[in-house]
């Protein structure tokens, strides 16, 4: 089964564990990289055309507009030949309870009818919020499985947790 790594991830000030650290890498992209390792799947970045800011309470605020307005922000590039993907591991952090709104721009722009969806997600305390239903809302007919929430202070050290779901997630698939 062909598989794809689709993420958001950001670096600069980011929450972690109760302060604002400048990341070189995001916790997302750290997640995505480990399942790169687990599964071999390809990697593909989303990245919107223009890039939240690297200030921790810009972003924020930045996001949280993006969600009232109901904005789908451009992106810089679509991931190539998504029909020969049969499995789609989709991360991102959890941006005011759900998926950034870039990450809707991309799920409205391919058709998963038939598709697995495998969500996985960092977060700082606020879970996997309503991305997994939003995900199933815009993508019907896809195959969107139960997501992985980590936190992403921790993210460096979750490559067991992760393992453990990949392992899961492969074994129900199978069923």
């Amino acid at each position: 089964m062909s598989s794809l790594i689709i993420y958001f991830s950001r670096t600069g000030g980011n929450y972690v564990a109760g302060d604002i650290r400048n990341l070189e890498k995001g916790n997302t992209e750290i997640v995505a990289e480990m399942i790169q390792k687990l599964t071999g799947a390809e990697l593909f970045e989303a990245e919107p055309v223009v890039p939240y800011s690297d200030d921790y309470s810009a972003c924020i605020e930045e996001a949280k507009n993006d969600k009232k307005r109901d904005a789908r922000p451009e992106l810089k590039k679509y991931p190539e030949h998504m029909e020969s993907f049969e499995k789609i591991y989709l991360g991102y952090p959890n941006y005011w309870g759900t998926m950034p709104m870039a990450m809707f721009t991309l799920l409205e722009h391919f058709d998963f009818a038939g598709k697995t969806i495998l969500p996985f997600c960092t977060h700082e305390g606020s879970g996997l919020g309503d991305s997994v239903r939003d995900i199933r809302r815009l993508c019907p007919g896809a195959d969107v499985r139960p997501g992985l929430a980590i936190t992403g202070s921790r993210a460096a050290q979750a490559e067991k947790e992760v393992k453990k779901w990949i392992l899961k997630e492969e074994k129900e698939c199978r069923i």
